[in-house]
């Protein structure tokens, strides 16, 4: 049975993609499978003037799996680009009317050149050293095909039918979080620290799964966190990378409750309340 929301349908959801790469067909068979939800799909570049012209009600819900912004050429230094003034305006306006959105694994990495976007999203995936929130830090790390387990650390609709946690293979980032400033969800038991993890930019300039020269402060194991973007509820789950979560039950439970928490009247109201 189709679960509708507050006016008698399903939600209607706005994937944005672009960036990163990504295996499309089972990404993507993930929101087909889910009769909850009437999805639509928009891509970078042109997904930016989508973004930029929308209107608080249009949808009920985005689902951020893109990186934009970022400048990224294989063997050259990152060039972050500055989001153009409709967009960040645009954006701005939809979160103040309490526009609900998740974001999706890369997407921590998007506009490294727009502050307020990481404090939306509640934390930075640095691709070259960078200062945020007045600190100054190294690139981050990733490391590929990490077994570990996800334990909840809260009672939250966004966790419904997974309070026993779950097990998944997938990629890890050692990166800034804003831990004093979200709602913590999903820990995990994989260990963050750098000699588990590879550079960010080691890889970019060529030189794969290196960590030569590199060190990054230990990290969060913090693997899905709410926050509030503005006035409006967000969530960041970090699991994502490939088919390997896309075809984990959990995870698409995860990713469903998510989509329908930030649709929904009660997070619009916790978003809107004092923190």
């Amino acid at each position: 049975m189709v679960v509708e929301d507050q006016v008698g349908r399903p939600i209607r959801t706005l994937v944005v993609t672009g960036g990163h790469p990504f295996e499309a067909e089972p990404f993507f068979e993930v929101f087909d499978a889910d009769p909850q939800l009437a999805w639509s799909h928009a891509a970078h570049p042109t997904a930016v003037d989508t973004l930029a012209a929308l209107r608080p009600g249009d949808w009920d819900a985005i689902v951020f799996y893109d990186m934009p912004g970022v400048g990224l050429r294989r063997g050259e230094v990152p060039r972050p680009e500055a989001p153009p003034p409709l967009l960040t305006e645009g954006l701005a306006n939809l979160l103040d009317a309490g526009q609900g959105v998740v974001f999706l694994h890369h997407a921590i990495a998007s506009w490294p050149a727009w502050e307020e976007y990481a404090r939306w999203v509640g934390g930075r995936f640095l691709y070259q050293p960078g200062v945020l929130a007045g600190k100054a830090w190294p690139d981050s790390g990733y490391a590929f095909d990490v077994t570990h387990r996800l334990t909840p650390v809260a009672s939250h609709p966004v966790l419904d039918g997974i309070e026993d946690g779950f097990t998944i293979t997938d990629e890890c980032y050692l990166a800034p979080v804003f831990e004093d400033d979200v709602t913590p969800l999903l820990r995990s038991d994989a260990v963050f620290t750098d000699d588990r993890f590879y550079s960010a930019a080691a890889a970019i300039a060529g030189a794969r799964n290196s960590r030569t020269g590199w060190s990054h402060p230990p990290g969060s194991n913090l693997a899905a966190w709410a926050t509030r973007a503005r006035r409006s509820p967000a969530v960041y789950i970090q699991p994502g990378d490939g088919p390997s979560a896309y075809t984990n039950p959990s995870w698409r439970r995860l990713l469903a409750n998510a989509v329908r928490w930030v649709a929904s009247p009660d997070g619009r109201r916790w978003a809107a309340a004092e923190g």
